[in-house]
């Protein structure tokens, strides 16, 4: 059992720009979830994504090994899935749609930014678009 000290309440600040605090806002909103405890909750289905803490493996219900070729391991689809209906409850096609790929117009726009800066890649209207810039 976790002593008292390691369950202590601390506050972690971070910036983001207004449309993202917004768009997280509202889909707190719509999990009933505030956003303290959206944003908690989204950084803890991220960690396990990349690695597994002592706590979240404790705690963790042990799934079925896939018959169906499906991906159920660390990060798998089928893991995120149940984590969305876990803490949604029950959510339409376009719901958890809209849930598991949420991100990946900002990912990708902050990871294009990062690689021009490094100057790895660059936009060229006259090829019509991201090329990889030549050593």
């Amino acid at each position: 059992m976790p002593d008292e000290e390691s369950t202590s309440r601390t506050a972690v600040k971070t910036y983001v720009p207004a449309y993202q605090k917004d768009a997280w806002q509202s889909h707190a909103d719509e999990l009933g979830m505030s956003q303290s405890e959206f944003v908690r909750t989204m950084v803890q289905a991220g960690r396990r994504h990349f690695s597994e803490d002592e706590t979240v493996a404790a705690t963790r219900t042990p799934q079925p090994k896939p018959t169906d070729g499906s991906q159920t391991g660390e990060g798998g689809l089928a893991d995120r899935v149940r984590g969305q209906l876990s803490s949604a409850g029950a959510l339409t096609w376009d719901e958890l749609v809209a849930a598991l790929t949420d991100d990946i117009e900002t990912r990708l726009e902050d990871t294009l930014d990062e690689l021009q800066e490094e100057n790895a890649i660059k936009y060229s209207g006259r090829e019509g678009g991201y090329t990889l810039v030549e050593p």
